[in-house]
């Protein structure tokens, strides 16, 4: 999913995202808009992980 595809259907990600990175809080995912690079830094801060693995989970919850 591109980023074009991710912005567009937000709305309807946000709550598959929340389930599966639970810490982000909806004023959080709100904040985003769909950017994609905003939620990987996100998921860095929240969770402890280095940006690669954050990018790595980020993506492979989009293309699934």
């Amino acid at each position: 999913m591109n980023d074009d595809q991710i912005k567009g259907n937000w709305k309807q990600l946000k709550g598959k995202i929340q389930k599966n990175w639970g810490k982000l809080t909806d004023d959080e995912l709100d904040q985003m808009e769909g950017s994609r690079k905003e939620l990987v830094g996100k998921i860095q801060k929240s969770y402890g992980k280095s940006k690669e693995e954050a990018e790595k989970q980020v993506d492979d919850f989009f293309n699934s």
